[in-house]
């Protein structure tokens, strides 16, 4: 039973790698991938906080327009709430937001002498950060191994068949157990490109998809998957 056991594993860590070789290939960048050649960490981390439900064009264009006016996390700690709230008003929750990115900025500078902190459990001390927004710090400002999980990641890894979740914490927490580790930071890079161009939450695209062999389509009609291809 063990060595059964043992070996569904493997073979799934195996198509996990195939998968996401494939999805490398594919992909187109991501805000966070632009983030991450553009911005230092302290920026990685006040546009991922904004991100939060808001659309990535939106939060590019608006964290360009904060970080201008305001460009160290001294300028951003020292700022008004109104005044911030000016600047990121296109985005969704920007009071509780603006609140956050200040309080955070305030906590950089008072307890970690103005640099952003690389773990996870000094990233979640501070104000709008969860272990989404922490994990994609690490992964995109720091280069270290975490798996942040998204809606994407979270409805694209129950596709495939490679999780049986309800919530984005349970599938962060079974990825790190079934995910090689030198695949963990490329993870969600390519489910979040995945997820908006070809395996979308309705009517995937899955005539277009490079990784369709390997999916078990959870959850998805028959139907739907036809009609996207008579579509075609």
């Amino acid at each position: 039973m063990i060595f059964k056991r043992t070996m569904a594993t493997s073979k799934l860590a195996t198509n996990i790698t195939h998968v996401l070789s494939c999805l490398s290939k594919q992909q187109s960048t991501t805000m966070l991938g632009h983030f991450s050649g553009k911005y230092d960490p302290w920026r990685i981390l006040i546009g991922t906080i904004l991100s939060a439900r808001a659309r990535d064009e939106v939060t590019e264009q608006v964290c360009e327009v904060l970080f201008n006016k305001y460009p160290t996390v001294e300028a951003l700690a020292g700022a008004k709430q109104q005044d911030i709230e000016q600047c990121i008003q296109r985005i969704g929750f920007y009071h509780t937001k603006a609140r956050n990115i200040i309080k955070t900025s305030k906590i950089v500078i008072q307890q970690h002498h103005g640099s952003v902190p690389g773990t996870m459990d000094d990233l979640l001390t501070l104000p709008g950060v969860g272990r989404k927004v922490a994990g994609c710090v690490l992964v995109y400002a720091f280069q270290k191994d975490a798996i942040p999980v998204d809606t994407h990641v979270h409805r694209i890894s129950n596709r495939l068949g490679w999780v049986r979740t309800k919530a984005p914490e349970q599938t962060e927490q079974r990825l790190m157990k079934i995910v090689p580790k030198k695949n963990w930071q490329v993870v969600n890079d390519c489910l979040v490109s995945h997820g908006k161009k070809i395996c979308k939450p309705i009517q995937p695209l899955c005539h277009s998809c490079c990784i369709e062999r390997y999916c078990k389509k959870v959850g998805i009609h028959k139907k739907k998957i036809n009609w996207q291809k008579n579509k075609k």
